[in-house]
């Protein structure tokens, strides 16, 4: 890949469909993939990840909202596109793009029904949610009945899956808990499928459930952060690879002496000699005001420049008074070296997190290393 010549988030597709095969290994042959390629493909591109995983055999997608959705159906996508979070007022442009609703609510349930009634249509696919433990969002276990008696009054909807979402997959010291959920998806799904007369397809895990627990997957897995290089653990991490690179150059270098201040609110104050590069790149284009003040770093010929001072909108200053490089030399803000996991973890957050801030101002190109 040439090097940046200004700020630019580089897609790696065959990071990409490494991941996906990795994840593909993890389960049995028929054993479905629904990728997850919410809020612009995990900042990303949406609409260039999920034709890669078209072409890669991918059987589902889902997105948070209907917008999203309608966006991958401009694109000729023609993958089932399951909606996580449908209201009811983007009903109309669920059923006009042929998406699938996530119904997690007596209130949606009745109100999908009543809406596909009006528009007459026969055995919609919906799918129904159920919470397990993650308290967010989803029917609960005593629904069941009534859910039952509100199907059986219409040939308006059918269920395409019965799902839920596990809370704490990643972490071993949860091992019980997540272990509890399982169970009582499965519970909950047996005794759906028996007052529903059909089997719909049953899925719960996430990225880091598929690779803890293959003992839960069900028909269908759900795969969002692990296709875009992360498995939530140190051990998995290794084996997947970043799909996003975030790059920018040095605008300008200056020397500033002892006491003199970079950025706003004179918030750093060199001690010595200090060598400040000025990067194009700043919050507006998603990079955290947590960072700087030697929180967080960048890379530069290989080596670690310190982010100082405040973040700007557009600009931020990091220490370069050890690393040899000139204006117009590229800047590795996260890809592999850091990642944006180690990045994400110095202002203790997360790589989902940093990688959905990349603003869309920023150039996206493909990687094809």
């Amino acid at each position: 890949m040439p090097k940046a010549t200004e700020t630019t988030l580089e897609i790696d597709l065959n990071a990409l469909a490494h991941n996906y095969k990795y994840i593909c290994s993890k389960v049995r042959p028929n054993t479905k993939i629904l990728a997850v390629v919410k809020a612009n493909g995990y900042g990303t591109d949406s609409v260039i990840i999920a034709r890669e995983l078209v072409k890669l055999g991918v059987d589902y997608f889902s997105v948070a909202y209907a917008i999203e959705g309608s966006s991958l159906r401009d694109a000729k996508i023609e993958t089932p596109i399951l909606v996580l979070h449908p209201l009811p007022v983007n009903f109309g442009l669920i059923l006009e793009r042929c998406m699938e609703p996530s119904i997690y609510s007596a209130k949606m349930l009745v109100e999908f029904i009543a809406f596909a009634e009006r528009k007459k249509q026969k055995n919609y696919p919906i799918h129904l949610k159920f919470n397990t433990g993650l308290n967010r969002l989803g029917f609960d276990k005593k629904d069941i009945v009534w859910i039952s008696e509100q199907l059986q009054k219409t040939s308006s909807v059918k269920v395409k899956s019965i799902f839920s979402h596990l809370a704490a997959s990643e972490d071993p010291s949860e091992d019980a808990f997540t272990a509890k959920q399982c169970l009582v998806f499965k519970s909950i799904s047996e005794k759906l499928i028996g007052v529903l007369g059909y089997v719909p397809l049953l899925h719960a895990l996430n990225t880091s459930g598929v690779l803890n627990y293959p003992e839960a997957q069900f028909d269908m897995v759900r795969t969002g952060i692990g296709i875009y290089g992360f498995g939530n653990s140190p051990e998995e991490n290794k084996q997947l690879k970043p799909v996003a690179s975030l790059k920018t150059v040095i605008s300008q270098i200056h020397s500033i002496a002892p006491g003199e201040s970079v950025g706003y609110n004179r918030s750093y104050k060199a001690t010595d000699v200090t060598i400040i590069a000025t990067l194009p790149l700043g919050h507006a284009d998603g990079i955290n005001r947590a960072f700087g003040n030697e929180v967080g770093w960048v890379t530069i010929k290989g080596e670690k420049a310190p982010i100082i001072g405040n973040v700007c909108m557009d600009m931020m200053m990091v220490d370069i008074t050890l690393i040899k490089c000139q204006e117009g030399d590229e800047v590795v803000v996260f890809g592999t070296n850091p990642t944006a996991e180690e990045l994400s973890i110095t202002i203790n957050s997360i790589a989902y997190e940093l990688l959905t801030n990349v603003s869309s101002r920023i150039k996206r190109t493909l990687s094809y290393k």
